[in-house]
């Protein structure tokens, strides 16, 4: 079932709820799209947090959940995420890829691995986020900072649909 992981770990490294404004399928679909546009796309270490690696670049890659794997988010799949929009959980997989630069040359660090799950509820958003492997050059409350940043800033400068919940 797309959207699922049947395999989803039960320790969890890292727990955040959002309150939106937004509907469950609104929140949804800007979600995927979001992962979507962040994938593949180099960044500096800079962007996303303070840097651990000096003259470096990270490259985002997210996948969809699928049963027992993941799916790279590419066209094909977003052509078939309608179909699961309005469900209460769905299950990504996040590789970010570190290079470091040597002058003109860039060499591959190791990557890090992270499953999250992200529930919805009336106007909330819940992210469990799972560290499979890596040395967590980006922590997964940066991972989940700047998701919900991206998301944040696909709207109207004036309306977040995203804020941070303390009530748990």
């Amino acid at each position: 079932m797309l959207g699922k992981y049947e395999n989803f770990p039960l320790s969890i490294h890292f727990f955040e709820k959002f309150s939106s404004t937004v509907n469950i399928k609104q929140l949804q679909q800007k979600l995927v799209q979001t992962l979507r546009e962040l994938n593949s796309k180099t960044c500096y270490f800079e962007e996303i947090s303070i840097p651990t690696i000096l003259n470096s670049e990270i490259i985002f890659e997210f996948g969809i959940a699928e049963e027992e794997s993941f799916n790279f988010l590419d066209e094909q799949e977003i052509s078939r995420v309608p179909s699961i929009l309005g469900r209460s959980s769905l299950d990504f997989f996040c590789v970010i890829r570190y290079y470091k630069y040597h002058g003109e040359k860039k060499s591959a660090l190791k990557f890090d691995y992270y499953i999250f799950r992200t529930n919805f509820a009336v106007r909330e958003l819940e992210f469990q986020v799972f560290h499979k492997q890596g040395p967590r050059y980006i922590t997964p409350e940066e991972l989940v900072a700047m998701i919900i940043d991206k998301i944040n800033k696909t709207t109207s400068k004036s309306k977040k649909i995203l804020h941070e919940t303390t009530d748990f």
